[in-house]
């Protein structure tokens, strides 16, 4: 048996990200960095997804379990949580989707602890026999459950840990070419750390900058199996930077930056009868060893490693923390994929316990697969009580 949309699964979920879907060529110097589950590095919410996909610096809220949980203890609530929808390649299907759901809850006023969970549902897939004729069918789906911990060092550091299980089940226990395929599981883990200005100066100041940085390394584990050969996770390397500014004691901003790097092999360049003559075989990497080599294993030397970052700005501005108006730009080498867009997104928070924010995309360039794509997230401060701190008291 054989489905349809076998060799757009194989090539769109199990062997390249989602950026390699751009349909950018893998000639010599076009060669696009991918990995299996790609949708553990889908920006699952509103606000992020609003700012280009920059958040690694960004203040901290409910979803910051993927994108730092190191920066779930500034938080100033013991317990929040948000869900988040996303119809996926809207313009292209009608049965694809991407759900995350969050929730953290302060043990200490210098500890948290973090769950949260990706579905992502990627709609049904018809299998037919070799004479065309319908013999069933099956729902792909993806989901990943994250649990997370996280604690300041000092007053102005803190560092997150999550620990993942992943699942994926692209097309069953089929047998295509006489070899069973079955789900793939696997563990995972994050690792991040997060710094910002937190005296009580700085957080109560009328007006003026404040900074805050980020660091993190995601989806750290073994290879995935589907049946035959491995493939590796998406494990990637974030940095971000977020200046913030305020105007007043109603008019803030947030200017954020953040670079990207995937972790895993660059494909190496090979001769027309698929010998390597350039470049290392990622079959014969390890996933700990192919983290070390990605920053040295592109064909073309230190250029190429330079063109497999990604950057990602975004301007947030916030009135009264009430209301909220995003917008954020995503750039992406078109020797590695090419994906370029605009995002833009509102926020609103209701009641100093409730928000919902709204984010839409808009691609640069014509025929990109995420057009229109739009996404919604409820916010839910459901312990609205200020954890005590302190250095906040007043001295007697």
């Amino acid at each position: 048996m054989k489905s349809k949309f076998l060799a757009l699964v194989a090539s769109l979920v199990l062997i390249h990200s989602f950026s390699a879907q751009a349909q950018v060529s893998a000639s010599t110097e076009k060669r696009v960095v991918s990995s299996a589950v790609p949708f553990l590095t889908f920006s699952p919410d509103s606000r992020g997804a609003a700012l280009g996909d920059a958040g690694v610096a960004s203040t901290p809220d409910a979803n910051s379990m993927y994108w730092n949980t190191a920066k779930l203890p500034f938080l100033d609530r013991s317990l929040g949580s948000s869900v988040s929808y996303t119809p996926w390649l809207r313009d292209l299907v009608d049965d694809m989707g991407l759900l995350h759901a969050s929730i953290f809850k302060k043990v200490a006023r210098d500890q948290v602890l973090g769950l949260s969970m990706t579905y992502f549902n990627q709609g049904n897939i018809e299998f037919t026999n070799s004479f065309g004729e319908n013999v069933g069918t099956f729902q792909s789906r993806d989901f990943n459950i994250a649990a997370g911990y996280s604690r300041k060092l000092n007053r102005d550091i803190a560092m997150g840990l999550n620990l993942k299980y992943i699942h994926s089940n692209l097309i069953g226990s089929q047998v295509i070419n006489n070899v069973a395929s079955k789900p793939a599981n696997t563990v995972a883990g994050d690792i991040s750390f997060y710094y910002t200005q937190d005296s009580p100066t700085i957080r109560n100041r009328e007006k003026g900058p404040a900074f805050s940085a980020g660091a993190v390394i995601q989806n750290l584990g073994g290879k995935v199996n589907y049946g035959r050969d491995r493939y590796f996770l998406p494990t990637n390397l974030k940095l971000g930077g977020n200046l913030n500014y305020k105007i007043d004691n109603y008019n803030q901003f947030n200017f954020l930056v953040d670079v990207n790097k995937l972790l895993v092999p660059t494909p190496p360049l090979r001769d027309n009868n698929g010998n390597i003559i350039k470049g290392k075989n990622p079959a014969e990497l390890g996933s700990i060893q192919a983290i070390f080599s990605s920053f040295s294993d592109a064909p073309d030397g230190f250029k190429e490693e330079l063109r497999e970052f990604t950057g990602s700005l975004g301007v947030e501005y916030w009135y009264n923390n009430v209301f909220a108006v995003r917008t954020g730009y995503f750039m992406q080498s078109s020797y590695k994929g090419g994906d370029k867009y605009v995002t833009a997104g509102l926020g609103l928070r209701l009641k100093n316990s409730y928000g919902i924010d709204f984010a839409y995309l808009i691609p640069v360039s014509q025929g990109n697969a995420l057009a229109n794509t739009w996404r919604i997230s409820l916010i839910f401060d459901m312990q609205s009580k200020k954890v005590a701190d302190p250095s906040e008291e007043p001295a007697e």
